[in-house]
């Protein structure tokens, strides 16, 4: 089977899989990315350095006449002074090659395979926005070269001396080695010298033995990926050493070979960007015929209008809810259709609601359904607020009472948190007992950028600063719950990004917001017909996981079939 058969005769595993089980996202540029493609990606890279992508010529003169020439080359500079005099390293074993590579091949140690392998400063000297030369760091490599973009500088002394022991030139390979982005490879594109700090390693070829563009290939390869990640070391930022670099191990296809091999990657590579771009149009397209039969929904006039056009989507569901975004937009327009009334039918001899809120003192407007009324979410119930207990002071800490923060808001039943505190801290602190049944909300933090957490307790808790709760009546919490789930976006245009490095939610734009509430029978009602939509959806997300799971083990299976 040829690497473009391998694509070609199995489109529903590079593509299906992603799609069903919705592991697309918007990546750098708001283009599409897609997880079943970028595996197939790491496939034809896997193939290629391991000798399987392109046919071998046993005339083609073999690599341990490039090594020699490389050799010859370091020799030369150490002669000159232009570098150190290579180390000795241990030979390579059988049982250390990680596998088998074509006649005319040989494996051998970057040490020995490059002209130099060293990184930047180990010190991070000043550095501003301007400057006599570019200061590159791990946050400037990207795939595609180096990122100028907010770049900074250093003095001429500075750079002097950090660029006689680390000297890029265009065609050097840059690799990042320490932090949470290390593997990350790129050619330097820069046509003039910088300066970069220790995070980002220097690999300097000879080309005319060995290509830049196949050993960047190697480099982004699965296993050599797994061999230098698997060996990190360090507590706070873990890293790649050079001597790990020095001693890897790569394989050296002859010359000719290596050019075959390269041509042959762009041109798959190539075609893995149609393949990208052609599924993230069909993506696009899905996800617009999606909001516009969900959008139809929400402008149904009543509950009757609403279940038939429930009845015609519903005949479609396998290919329209194909993605779990696709699912998650199904259970947001359930939210709003039940807020707005036109989920379930209403019932004339139902109590109007306002009833039920001035037997607790709660003032109220009529709304233009009937039986329903509006009112200010704070007007509901009581407010409470949070805090940290001072941390230095153990007694306060690791007690019985679930102390809630933002990253506990998971679930929107909230029965224990991951921190607790004790009976201490609530006699010697602000904090308050935030009673069973209360809504909890995030208020500050830059999850507000894109989301609204809110949960019900299922128990006393107390909260952080972060948090706000609504003791509001028990009998309307459950409904309240689901009303701000459906006015998640209403709330996030509330947020105000105005402060450094944080999101908040101001107290007289939150409290103030309007609520709509049907009678207690019709939100009871509401509520059943939510959870049996949801039940739906989330048997829907099961399907897709079972689905994509299959095609997974297919995958592996092609991948297992083409390495072997």
């Amino acid at each position: 089977m040829s690497a473009r058969e391998l694509i070609t005769d199995h489109l529903d595993l590079w593509t299906g899989a992603v799609t069903s089980r919705s592991t697309a996202g918007r990546g750098r540029n708001g283009k599409i990315e897609l997880t079943g493609i970028k595996k197939l990606r790491e496939l034809i890279l896997e193939l290629a350095v391991r000798g399987k992508l392109v046919d071998q010529d046993p005339d083609d003169e073999p690599a341990s006449v490039l090594l020699e020439r490389i050799a010859e080359e370091k020799a030369r500079l150490v002669k000159e002074g232009k570098i150190k005099k290579p180390k000795k390293l241990p030979e390579i074993s059988e049982e250390e090659k990680p596998f088998e590579l074509p006649e005319g091949w040989v494996w051998s140690r970057m040490h020995y395979a490059l002209i130099k392998i060293t990184d930047g400063t180990h010190h991070s000297p000043p550095n501003h926005e301007t400057g006599s030369f570019m200061y590159v760091s791990a946050k400037n490599i990207k795939p595609e070269g180096v990122l100028t973009s907010g770049i900074t500088y250093v003095t001429e002394e500075v750079h002097e001396e950090i660029y006689s022991r680390c000297d890029p030139e265009p065609g050097d390979l840059l690799y990042i080695k320490d932090g949470a982005t290390t593997g990350i490879a790129a050619i330097n594109n820069l046509p003039i010298p910088f300066s970069m700090l220790s995070s980002v390693a220097l690999l300097k070829p000879h080309h005319q033995s060995l290509s830049n563009k196949f050993l960047l290939y190697c480099l982004r390869s699965p296993f050599f990926y797994e061999e230098m990640r698997s060996g990190m070391t360090g507590v706070a930022i873990t890293r790649v050493t050079l001597k790990k670099l020095d001693c890897a191990l790569i394989p050296i296809p002859p010359a000719a070979v290596q050019h075959r091999i390269v041509e042959k990657v762009d041109e798959l590579m190539a075609l893995c960007d149609r393949l990208e771009q052609q599924v993230g149009d069909q993506l696009e397209a899905h996800e617009v015929l999606v909001d516009t039969l969900l959008n139809a929904l929400t402008r149904s006039a009543d509950a009757t209008e609403v279940a038939e056009s429930w009845a015609r989507i519903a005949e479609h569901f396998d290919t329209l809810f194909t993605t779990e975004p696709s699912i998650d937009k199904l259970k947001q327009t359930i939210f709003q259709l039940a807020v707005m009334g036109r989920l379930v039918p209403q019932n004339p001899d139902d109590e109007p609601v306002s009833c039920l809120l001035q037997r607790y003192g709660i003032k109220s407007k009529p709304y233009v359904i009937h039986g329903w009324a509006e009112v200010a979410l704070g007007g509901l119930g009581k407010i409470i607020g949070g805090s940290t207990p001072t941390k230095s002071k153990t007694e306060f800490w690791d007690g019985d009472i679930p102390w809630v923060s933002p990253k506990d808001m998971k679930l929107p039943l909230i029965h224990d948190s991951q921190v607790r505190i004790t009976e201490q801290a609530l006699k010697k602190t602000s904090l308050k007992v935030v009673p069973e049944n209360s809504l909890l909300m995030v208020v500050r933090g830059m999850i507000l950028a894109h989301s609204f957490p809110v949960a019900i307790t299922g128990r006393e808790v107390t909260i952080n600063q972060d948090m706000k709760a609504l003791v509001a009546p028990n009998e309307i919490s459950k409904y309240l719950l689901l009303y701000l789930q459906a006015a998640k976006s209403k709330l996030v245009e509330l947020v105000d990004r105005s402060s450094h490095g944080t999101c908040k939610l101001i107290s007289e734009k939150l409290w103030s917001h309007i609520t709509y509430l049907p009678p207690i029978e019709e939100q009871a009602r509401i509520i059943d017909k939510v959870d049996e939509l949801m039940a739906l959806c989330d048997q829907l997300k099961a399907r897709l996981g079972e689905a994509g799971e299959t095609r997974t083990h297919l995958a592996e299976a092609v991948v297992e079939q083409a390495v072997s």
